[in-house]
This record gives C-alpha cells, sequence and structure tokens, in this order.
C-alpha cells in the first residue's frame, strides 16, 4: 500500500463528498490516504471517470508511488492541461501537452 495523493480543480460537488468519504481533505481539493491499497484506487478511479465529463477547465490528477515509472511514482489525469513525467539524465521533468496534441 502506497500513499495516495487526489487533486481535484472545478469539479462538481459529488467529487469532492465521494473523495472526502474515502481520503482525508488536507487542502480544498487535495485528498490524501496513507494506506490505500491497488484495489481501492482502482475503484475510486474508476468512479472518478465514469463521473467526469470533460466540461471547461475541470481536471483531476492522482498519484501514488509506483517504483517502475518515471521518478518512482504513477500519475493518472482527467481534464486538461495534460501533463507527463520523462527522466532526462536523472532529472525529472513534466511535460505539458499543447492543444495540438
Amino acid at each position: 500500500m502506497a500513499m495516495t495523493i487526489v487533486v481535484t480543480r472545478n469539479v462538481p460537488a459529488r467529487f469532492r463528498g465521494f473523495l472526502a468519504s474515502c481520503m482525508c481533505e488536507i487542502a480544498p481539493g487535495v485528498y490524501t490516504a496513507p494506506r490505500l491499497n491497488k484495489a481501492v484506487r482502482e475503484r475510486v478511479w474508476a468512479v472518478l471517470e465514469d463521473w467526469f465529463r470533460n466540461d471547461g477547465d475541470q481536471s483531476i490528477v492522482m498519484t501514488w508511488r509506483d517504483p517502475k515509472q518515471v521518478g518512482g511514482q504513477q500519475v493518472e489525469m482527467l481534464g486538461l492541461p495534460r501533463h507527463q513525467l520523462s527522466d532526462h539524465d536523472g532529472v525529472f521533468l513534466t511535460r505539458r501537452s499543447t492543444s495540438d496534441e
């Protein structure tokens, strides 16, 4: 089990209520769970994906420790802007996708 963090931006209240029911809201729109197992994390993400409608500038980011990924963490995103972690000579960078990609 690994620390899981979810950050939301401009999402409807039901997202916030759902996330607050299974994670701790440490700041507005920022949720953490120190011991969220993989099955629960996948279920939470499935619910978020199912509810998400890409209207306006809404976004949701979920991240957790994953030693097999760049920077040792997995990142899932809904909405814009899209970001991707990359490794450049041992330095971890975040690449922001442009609208034409």
